[in-house]
């Protein structure tokens, strides 16, 4: 057993309070959740010294890992981010003053758009996720290779059933 965490102390205030509830759940979710700001903040940081926050990185990755010619539709790009059209609009704008990414018509659509990475845009989603994907790989660097595919096994089982 590792030393205990702030979770656990929780948990023991729970056993305390509630000895009836198993809060196996709220343990793993609690841990689940600062985790991920933990991480989520550590890649803030990592982008932050390319100019871009969180926001902007997720545009350009998804145009990035879209492969050549590294274009999508406005729409194609928000349902890939998981976004509203709207909230899409805004993050293309300041990328697109930034000089990251492009818009042009669509050829096969007359009133459609297509969003591209620049030179410059496809540049600084690599570096950036480069960046990135070592802080990630950083904070996970004291569990074994084969610790991490069972975690991520076991994740990957608890999203599906979700």
């Amino acid at each position: 057993m590792s030393e205990p965490d702030g979770v656990d102390r929780i948990l023991a205030q729970w056993a305390t309070e509630r000895p009836d509830l198993d809060t196996t759940a709220m343990g793993i979710f609690g841990r689940i959740q600062r985790i991920a700001r933990i991480a989520g903040d550590t890649a803030e940081r990592a982008y932050a010294e390319f100019g871009i926050g969180r926001p902007e990185f997720d545009v350009i990755a998804t145009l990035r890992r879209s492969g050549p010619p590294f274009q999508l539709s406005p729409g194609a790009l928000a349902a890939s981010m998981m976004l509203s059209t709207g909230g899409t609009t805004a993050r293309l704008d300041r990328l697109e003053r930034a000089g990251l990414i492009a818009r042009s018509p669509d050829p096969s659509d007359r009133r459609g758009v297509l969003v591209h990475l620049t030179d410059q845009g496809l540049e600084l989603a690599d570096r950036a996720v480069t960046a990135g994907l070592a802080e990630q790989q950083r904070l996970l660097s004291h569990l074994t290779p084969a610790d991490q595919e069972r975690l991520a096994t076991l994740l990957r089982r608890v999203l599906k059933a979700l």
